[in-house]
């Protein structure tokens, strides 16, 4: 009746995989530059660089702060994160050593409270990770000017939310670098794949050099990682940085320019299909709905059920019997999971409302074609 994703693929992608197929070059090239250049511009962010998926452009972005040369994140340093988001957002933080200190989200956004934010603010943080949840955009004004004047570093785990928009800026570009998914489920999908966007050039060079091996290859002749010599042969396999192999290959890239033709007419038809869930479900008594804050890209609908997991669990079995697909709203309170004790944190004051997502909340999907019929549908099965 109404699946968790679906694709938004159609003759344009199979050619343009026919077409790298025909090429003979399957490994990062001329077409993962071409999108990479598309979607900076679609974004409004100087530069963007295109990984093999959302976890490896968070991995990426975390890495970078710690060789910047000037301010260099270190282990030990304290990085606030809202206790509601997908396992990637915290598990390149835990890696490099740092300190994770969890905070509660809004009960209506379901992104980072602020207030608790603000009070979780010590002389150890260096940086914030924020979560823009289900397409939802934080509110960056007032994030802003929380940390003003503050050695912070801002980053923006903006998988879910590509397309969203704050004050007429895109989601994902108010921070330092914010990050993107292109995996199935996503607004746009390349197979798998993921980008990371920012405006700062020394911040660029070095994810250049990360995400190949941390080589030399990669990166211009005037850079800001190192000093490259004249000799390609020299070049070739040189060293800087501690990098990974996180590469796109072309087929990725190839599919993410035509994805990007689509993505205005995909967000729309998101949005369209918003306005008819927030009508129809914003009325039902004991369910609550997540608020727009800014423009939501509508990643999916996420739905609480006011009188506990009980009911929540009858809900989501009612629905999965129909073939609607269910989900925790994201991975729920993460700090229940056991992965947290081979972490460095702490708990800034309680997680109520991250609990009640994970007890009592759950979403279903959103499309970029009409569901109208799916969701009201839905509604009376939910009253009945």
């Amino acid at each position: 009746m109404l699946p968790l994703a679906t694709t938004t693929w159609d003759a344009d992608e199979y050619k343009a995989m026919q077409d790298v197929i025909d090429s003979g070059h399957f490994t990062m090239g001329r077409q993962v530059q071409a999108f990479e250049e598309a979607f900076a511009r679609f974004v409004g962010s100087r530069f963007a660089v295109m990984v093999n998926s959302g976890s490896s452009a968070n991995l990426l972005a975390v890495a970078a702060l710690f060789f910047r040369k000037d301010n260099p994140l270190k282990a030990g340093d304290e990085v606030i994160v809202p206790a509601v988001s997908w396992a990637t957002t915290y598990y390149p933080l835990h890696q490099y050593g740092l300190k994770l200190v969890f905070v509660d989200v809004d009960i209506h956004t379901f992104n980072m409270d602020l207030e608790q934010l603000r009070d979780a603010i010590t002389d150890k943080t260096r940086a914030i990770f924020a979560v823009n949840l289900l397409g939802n955009p934080m509110d960056y004004t007032a994030l802003n000017q929380l940390i003003a004047g503050k050695n912070i570093a801002l980053l923006e785990d903006n998988c879910e939310s590509l397309g969203a928009t704050f004050c007429g800026k895109n989601a994902g570009t108010f921070g330092v670098m914010g990050t993107f998914s292109t995996f199935f489920s996503h607004h746009i999908s390349t197979m798998e794949g993921g980008v990371v966007v920012t405006d700062d050039e020394e911040c660029y060079h070095i994810l250049l050099s990360l995400r190949a091996h941390g080589w030399t290859r990669n990166l211009p002749f005037d850079n800001k990682v190192c000093i490259k010599s004249n000799n390609p042969f020299d070049e070739s396999f040189r060293f800087v940085l501690p990098g990974y192999n996180v590469r796109p290959l072309e087929l990725s890239g190839a599919l993410g320019r035509k994805q990007l033709e689509k993505l205005p007419s995909i967000i729309k038809g998101r949005r369209e299909n918003a306005r008819t869930f927030q009508s129809l479900f914003s009325a039902i008594p004991g369910i609550r709905i997540q608020q727009e804050t800014g423009e939501s890209s509508w990643f999916g609908f996420a739905l609480i059920v006011d009188e506990g997991m009980e009911k929540r669990n009858q809900f989501v079995g009612l629905l999965s019997k129909v073939g609607v697909d269910c989900r925790p709203i994201v991975a729920g309170n993460f700090v229940r999971n056991p992965v947290v004790d081979y972490f460095d944190y702490r708990v800034h004051g309680p997680l109520h409302h991250s609990d009640v997502l994970s007890d009592c909340g759950f979403f279903i999907g959103n499309h970029h074609y009409d569901i109208s019929e799916q969701l009201n549908a839905i509604k009376t099965l939910l009253l009945a």
